[in-house]
């Protein structure tokens, strides 16, 4: 169908996609990459940066568990588009309130909601690029969307090293309103348009917990992703903790430890994407690349006390090796039907996110107990194990043909 993978509306939907998880992904990490900064300013200093750092974290994730279902709800219902104009709304107000809070309180709720609004905005931008184009050429589209998206995060990066932590949000809400007037000219799916009238529930999210093989592709895709979300909530955004214990003579920054871990997960999204449509499986290349995530997190807490220098190639080599976050969205639309598309890959890296603020609280418990570094491995291996014993409970989705339904 070149017709249809070469069209303006096409084109359009890409770009306002991949734009959009540009704005998501720099206001998703913005808040590691300033939080002692921010928090600093407010007065906490000590212990109080890496307990309030956590639970202002999990606010966000809450936001964005919640906020998954939601506008599921409506995706499924209403239509992709009205998500990208919903969502971004959201999450650009709370990201410019962000910018003038003055309490933990407050910043704590700019946080809840900014998750509400940013729970929506990559799934319906994977599900309706993929809707829109041919099975055989979905996965150009998405590593697309990934590739100029995640490079909103290395934005972040610079802006929060560069300029005050207050204006890095102001400058984070101005960019999500300006996007929005580039949506104004995006498409709604056919495949979507096609299913309106069809006689099965639409945007039913507790339509996948009643059926056992919906729940089981659904549970398996969650604990996939989650060893991403691992790396990034650990790893990297509490990098000068574990960078001083595992005996760096000077806290590592998190802000470099994040722009080097982007920077490469945007290569490794790529580079899964091309691979995944040259060699037609999706399901082999997650399979070697999570385990190149195992061997990176080895190397980290192995080698990452060596030297700064050290400890921000493996931070770079763990995002690269973990960069199939794109490819799992694309996986998650390509499981389930027309009717709950939409609900399943909003959902589900929205459910890897918030479900991450049950690690950081394990992190948070057990550091007490065990210290960072051992609290952080243990923690690692679990999580590893569990997304190996789920992805070879999933089947191969490359070239799937995406027009049909769930039935209820």
């Amino acid at each position: 169908m070149p017709t249809r993978s070469t069209s303006a509306p096409l084109v359009l939907a890409v770009l306002a996609a991949a734009l959009g998880f540009f704005v998501d992904a720099y206001d998703l990490l913005l808040y590691s990459i300033v939080r002692n900064q921010s928090l600093g300013s407010l007065g906490l200093a000590g212990e109080q940066l890496l307990a309030t750092g956590i639970d202002l974290l999990n606010a966000q994730l809450l936001g964005m568990l919640l906020g998954g279902i939601g506008w599921v709800i409506w995706g499924d219902r209403y239509g992709r588009r009205s998500v990208l104009f919903g969502s971004i709304v959201l999450y650009s107000a709370a990201t410019f309130a962000n910018g003038f809070v003055h309490s933990v309180g407050t910043y704590a709720a700019c946080r809840f909601v900014a998750g509400l609004g940013l729970a929506g905005e990559l799934g319906a931008g994977v599900t309706l690029v993929a809707e829109l184009m041919s099975p055989q050429q979905r996965g150009y589209g998405t590593m697309i969307v990934a590739a100029v998206g995640v490079l909103g995060v290395v934005t972040a990066s610079l802006v929060g090293d560069y300029f005050p932590w207050r204006t890095a949000y102001f400058i984070g809400g101005g960019l999500g309103f300006l996007l929005l007037l580039l949506r104004l000219g995006v498409s709604e799916s056919a495949l979507f348009d096609r299913s309106r009238n069809a006689p099965v529930s639409r945007g039913n999210f507790l339509a996948l917990f009643t059926d056992a093989g919906r729940l089981r592709r659904y549970a398996c895709l969650i604990l996939v992703a989650m060893p991403i979300w691992y790396a990034i909530a650990i790893l990297i955004t509490f990098a000068p903790e574990l960078g001083l214990a595992l005996g760096l003579p000077e806290a590592p920054k998190a802000g470099t430890a994040i722009l080097v871990y982007y920077l490469a997960l945007t290569c490794g999204d790529l580079t899964n994407g091309y691979l995944s449509q040259k060699l037609g499986t999706r399901k082999r290349i997650m399979a070697a690349f999570m385990l190149l995530t195992a061997a990176s997190c080895g190397a980290y807490f192995a080698l990452g006390g060596s030297s700064a220098r050290a400890f921000y190639a493996i931070c770079f080599l763990l995002g690269w090796s973990s960069g199939y976050w794109a490819l799992f969205i694309t996986v998650s639309a390509e499981q389930f039907g027309t009717n709950l598309r939409a609900t399943a890959a909003v959902t589900a890296p929205n459910f890897v996110r918030g479900l991450t603020a049950l690690l950081t609280l394990a992190f948070k418990n057990l550091t007490p107990l065990l210290g960072s570094v051992p609290s952080a491995a243990l923690i690692g291996a679990f999580v590893l194990l569990v997304a190996f014993a789920a992805l070879f409970q999933l089947e191969e989705t490359y070239g799937k043909d995406l027009d049909f339904l769930e039935p209820d």
